[in-house]
């Protein structure tokens, strides 16, 4: 029973930690990355849509995104979402058929408030693995009357191991974000 609560727990944490990584790579660098613009949502015919779903993204050159849209008819809303889009700082530029995304330089103080944010999603995502580890531990808990003491400790041991492991990459990914970040 406790190895089957572990390796569902480790499932979670491994999808904890890949949208760890997801989210780190919303948040923009110095060069462009059509990562931040997977959670862009566009007004399509009234209602949310994701860019994804409605243009395809390419990246050229180091500070330019090209959005060539599906539907030409939804240049415009697309055009309208980007540059409403928080923590962009983007002025996108409209040719009839595609949207040019020029990204502009990160300012020292800009790119400080970006490890800032990070740090705080990098917590963000910590706290929820200790949630799910809060959740396992109650699950080896209740197995108290089916299982010995042995192999309740040594559940709690590796359940701590897997929390500290994937902990652990959380803080990797957040190493290299922060220096993706003040690498001028």
């Amino acid at each position: 029973m406790i190895p089957e609560i572990l390796a569902d727990t480790k499932t979670r944490m491994e999808r904890a930690v890949e949208a760890a990584k997801e989210d780190f790579a919303t948040v923009r660098t110095g060069r462009a990355n059509t990562a931040l613009f997977q959670k862009i949502l566009v007004d399509y015919y009234g209602s949310p849509t994701p860019l994804a779903q409605l243009a395809s993204l390419n990246n050229p050159e180091a500070r330019t995104i090209i959005v060539t849209p599906y539907d030409k008819t939804a240049l415009k809303a697309i055009e309208q979402a980007i540059r409403d889009t928080p923590n962009l700082g983007v002025n996108p530029t409209n040719d009839g058929n595609i949207v040019r995304v020029t990204m502009p330089e990160l300012t020292e103080e800009r790119r400080k408030e970006y490890v800032k944010l990070v740090r705080s999603k990098g917590e963000d995502h910590k706290v929820h693995l200790r949630g799910i580890r809060r959740k396992s531990k109650d699950e080896i808990d209740g197995l108290k009357s089916e299982v010995g003491e042995d192999e309740l400790v040594r559940g709690e041991k590796e359940l701590d191991a897997l929390t500290r492991a994937h902990v652990d990459l959380i803080d990797e990914a957040l190493k290299r974000k922060e220096a993706e970040l003040l690498e001028v």
